[in-house]
């Protein structure tokens, strides 16, 4: 059988990447180029200085991907690249990238949705078996899906408001963490104790998440206690605010899975990193004896890997596109 290369494009908000994945599970070639240090200076990404270094790295990306694989474009079978969620001005550099190559070598263009591209990074570690329940843990997303068989998505439920990330990075910039806070949040809570009473977000049976009123309880916290003149201990507070949100993302988590009679489960997502989730997540798992998978580090964060893996899915289901492809800011995944 012949295998398939797909070349994929990703630039949906600060990280410029490209990658080539055999056959939807083998990564050949894949470069990034990171923003992380230019936007760190703000606290968070300013979409415009995103856009305009989106601009700068695009090509050059794409050439050195090519180069690192030693592979040409007229060697891909299709170009796969992200069209949305994202933010609208580093995605349309990237789509028009794609529709550039798509027409220049005479390519399948392939549109992927982010969050599919965050599932399937999955594939890159193994197989993918079904059904499964997906958790999407991010800076932007916070859902979990169902899925019977490839781009068979369900949505059973989502952040009504802050995502999981974005709530992360909001309390890390409070307590004086510099960004991105995440790391440096699970890092210190397994330094810390557990010493602060936080509400637990909407803890009910839904598949519902919401993290506003966990981080306005943080902020609460932390201005009260300066307004009293004590001391806040980072470290305990960090240990606090991860437990809660772990505790109701795993309680959520696991209740899907019961529900939906599944033994298959996958994470994705920036957040999907976190230490102290994936380690509960795996707990939980071996104890209703449940497989669970869980992407390298490298593929948690934005990258082209997963799209290309997405797009190879895509592809064999005959989900093309064409030319007048255009970026979405929001998007359902379906």
């Amino acid at each position: 059988m012949k295998d398939t290369y797909i070349f994929g494009i990703e630039s949906s908000c600060d990280e410029t990447s490209c990658s080539i994945v055999k056959n939807g599970r083998e990564e050949i070639a894949t470069v990034i180029s990171s923003q992380i240090d230019i936007h760190k200076n703000f606290g968070g990404v300013v979409p415009e200085i995103a856009s305009r270094h989106h601009v700068k790295n695009i090509t050059i990306v794409i050439e050195e991907c090519l180069k690192k694989a030693n592979m040409k474009m007229e060697e891909m079978d299709a170009i796969a690249v992200t069209y949305g969620p994202g933010l609208i001005g580093s995605l349309l550099v990237g789509v028009e990238a794609a529709k550039t190559l798509s027409y220049i070598y005479n390519k399948p263009l392939v549109p992927v949705h982010h969050i599919s591209g965050h599932i399937y990074a999955n594939n890159l570690v193994e197989e993918m078996k079904f059904p499964l329940i997906a958790l999407i843990v991010s800076g932007g997303h916070t859902e979990l899906v169902y899925m019977r068989d490839h781009y068979s998505f369900e949505k059973l439920g989502g952040t009504l408001d802050d995502a999981v990330g974005e709530c992360y990075d909001k309390v890390a910039r409070v307590i004086g963490v510099p960004y991105p806070g995440g790391p440096t949040i699970d890092k210190w809570s397994s330094e810390g104790k557990d010493t602060y009473k936080l509400p637990i977000p909407l803890n009910d049976d839904s598949y519902s998440f919401s993290f506003s009123g966990l981080k306005s309880a943080v902020i609460n916290l932390v201005h009260n206690e300066e307004q009293r003149g004590n001391e806040i201990r980072k470290k305990d507070l960090t240990t606090s605010f991860q437990n809660t949100v772990v505790e109701v993302i795993c309680k959520k988590t696991m209740k899907a899975i019961v529900d939906k009679k599944v033994k298959n489960f996958i994470i994705a997502g920036g957040v999907a990193a976190n230490q102290c989730l994936r380690n509960k997540l795996k707990e939980l798992c071996e104890e209703k004896n449940v497989h669970c998978t869980f992407p390298e580090i490298k593929y948690c964060t934005d990258n082209a890997a997963m799209i290309a893996a997405s797009g190879y899915f895509a592809y064999k289901l005959g989900r093309i596109g064409d030319l007048t492809l255009n970026s979405k800011s929001t998007d359902t995944l379906q």
